[in-house]
């Protein structure tokens, strides 16, 4: 069973994957900032992240950044689930590490489909 990470600030938006994606077989961890992201990435290595961009502090564009560039967490793939759907935005997301974007709401089939795809399932 895959272990996801979900980094959002938003209680009833990690409720909404949680439950979509443990229905599918997935164990989750969340955390509620960019900062909090890091550290559980670091300890936790989960096999993916799904992370926010806006969020108090330390936005998702930094968190994944960070998470990817180093050396002991730059294996997770991550996917930026995100409000954020211009063009621009996912450029720039991907440029910061992010495997892949979906945005906000998050397509149920679409989004288990890109986490299949990155997990190698």
């Amino acid at each position: 069973m895959a272990n996801i990470l979900i980094v959002d600030d938003s209680p009833t938006e990690i409720h909404v994957l949680t439950s979509m994606l443990e229905k599918h077989g997935f164990s989750i961890a969340t955390a509620s900032c960019g900062e909090e992201g890091v550290d559980k990435a670091k300890t936790g290595k989960p096999d993916l992240i799904l992370m926010d961009v806006v969020m108090p502090g330390m936005n998702g564009f930094q968190a994944a950044r960070q998470i990817s560039s180093d050396s002991e967490t730059s294996d997770i793939p991550i996917i930026i689930v995100s409000t954020k759907g211009q063009e621009t935005d996912k450029m720039w997301g991907l440029r910061q590490g992010a495997k892949d974007y979906v945005t906000k709401p998050a397509n149920e089939k679409e989004l288990i489909s890109k986490i299949n795809s990155l997990l190698g399932v």
